[in-house]
């Protein structure tokens, strides 16, 4: 049972991989934590493993590919929690064929930039009603992929190709990151992106690719625990009070440190123009 003083923290995406392992990293400092999933029963194993191992947690279920179902996330939220601490945008795919979201949207999009956003701006509230919280959201080093956000086809419409789609949505997560850190700075929010290093997770949804890549020995991966180790700095290291609009990588020892993110992230008209169509977009369930 949490107490009115708890700390709290929220994290996406948190029934497997990275985002299991930042939810299990941020109860072991004290946070009552709720964990975030699509799957009923895994995401719900997850908070009984904390509260086993003399944790705080509960489990709220979305699927990110619906709008409504973040808002109603949000709303959920907000009615049993007056404050949020720390929020950890982790929830993320891609898809190998191009697919739509329950909106209409492509979902790589839709899942990876718009949900996170959305939810974001619905709890600002109780974001702000606690001084120096923190939003990390969960990009990647393939954000340096793309020359620019592309704004004549943000739906992937031509020539899609999965990974590429993926790596375009992993900028806009640091556009959006920047710019939240931007319109946040005076309320005493920061907002900063890592990159959680190369972790085989469930970032796919095709079972067949998963099963293949999960038994591959691929040089050079690390761990879902490692992986959640950026995550976990960001969001509660005394180091980083006051930080934001920061790109954090782990470094060799896989302490994560700031690093300079691509020149298309940091591009401040593109993230301005990134937000108002994403506020454009979510508008219906705001």
């Amino acid at each position: 049972m949490m107490s009115r003083t708890s700390r709290v923290a929220l994290i996406t995406g948190a029934s497997s991989g990275i985002g299991l392992e930042t939810a299990l990293g941020l109860a072991r400092q004290g946070y009552h934590v709720v964990v975030v999933g699509r799957d009923p029963e895994r995401t719900q194993e997850v908070s009984e493993r904390i509260r086993m191992a003399g944790g705080s947690a509960e489990h709220a279920l979305a699927n990110f590919s619906s709008l409504e179902q973040v808002a109603e996330l949000a709303r959920t939220f907000e009615a049993r929690h007056a404050r949020l601490d720390v929020l950890v945008n982790n929830a993320g795919l891609w898809h190998p064929v191009r697919q739509l979201s329950q909106d209409g949207f492509e979902d790589t999009f839709a899942v990876n930039h718009l949900a996170a956003f959305l939810l974001t701006r619905l709890l600002e509230r109780c974001l702000t009603a606690v001084p120096g919280a923190r939003v990390v959201t969960v990009s990647s080093r393939l954000h340096i992929k793309p020359k620019s956000f592309d704004f004549g086809d943000v739906m992937s419409e031509h020539n899609y190709e999965g990974r590429y789609v993926y790596a375009k949505s992993k900028l806009a997560n640091i556009l959006f990151s920047n710019q939240l850190a931007r319109r946040l700075k005076a309320r005493g929010v920061t907002s900063n992106s890592v990159h959680p290093g190369s972790v085989v997770t469930n970032v796919v949804r095709d079972s067949r690719l998963l099963s293949w890549g999960a038994k591959l020995p691929l040089p050079g991966l690390i761990s879902a625990r490692d992986g959640a180790l950026p995550s976990l700095f960001v969001a509660t290291s005394p180091s980083l009070e006051g930080v934001t609009g920061n790109y954090f990588a782990a470094g060799p020892d896989q302490a994560a440190q700031a690093h300079v993110p691509s020149k298309a992230a940091l591009d401040v008209r593109a993230a301005e123009q990134l937000w108002e169509l994403s506020d454009n977009l979510v508008s219906p369930h705001v």
